[in-house]
């Protein structure tokens, strides 16, 4: 599974809910008609869409078993996830940004910066939004900056110090 967002809240009186997007593009969820939802560690349950559109900064969807804002306040927190075998292939050096949310950040000397919270859209590059001790610090998400990626280890080294 790849972790695609969160609920954020309900939205409106007739069950929708409200979503942040961990995507590149905002509306990237609206290509999946069936999600997973559930907290980080499960369980999970399939859900078929009813209704989803970008609305604002978030998305705004309507599930089954969601009939009112009672039922939707339950959900928020849960996350959606799709299985990563729905995803297209990813080219080297390429990383959906779900794969990069909880990620620790570590300097080229060693110190611990933070973990990543989001992934935000600059328009002239992506900015990591990482959440550390002495609070958020956004880095760039560019060559210059970014020194090594490694998923598998829960890693990205970058050339950022904590006085930046």
């Amino acid at each position: 599974m790849v972790i695609m967002g969160r609920i954020a809240a309900a939205h409106g009186i007739r069950g929708w809910i409200k979503i942040q997007p961990f995507t590149e593009y905002l509306d990237s969820l609206l290509d999946y008609r069936t999600w997973w939802i559930g907290p980080e560690h499960g369980p999970w349950r399939e859900v078929a869409v009813q209704q989803c559109e970008v609305h604002n900064k978030t998305l705004a969807a309507q599930l089954p078993d969601c009939p009112d804002r009672t039922a939707a306040e339950k959900l928020k927190g849960m996350l959606i996830a799709v299985p990563r075998d729905s995803l297209p292939e990813q080219d080297e050096g390429e990383y959906y940004w779900s794969d990069l949310i909880g990620l620790t950040v570590v300097n080229e000397v060693g110190v611990t910066l933070g973990t990543v919270t989001n992934l935000l859209e600059t328009g002239a590059n992506e900015v990591l939004s990482v959440q550390g001790d002495s609070g958020e610090i956004l880095i760039p998400f560019v060559a210059s900056t970014i020194k090594q990626v490694d998923v598998k280890n829960q890693t990205i080294r970058v050339d950022w110090a904590l006085d930046y």
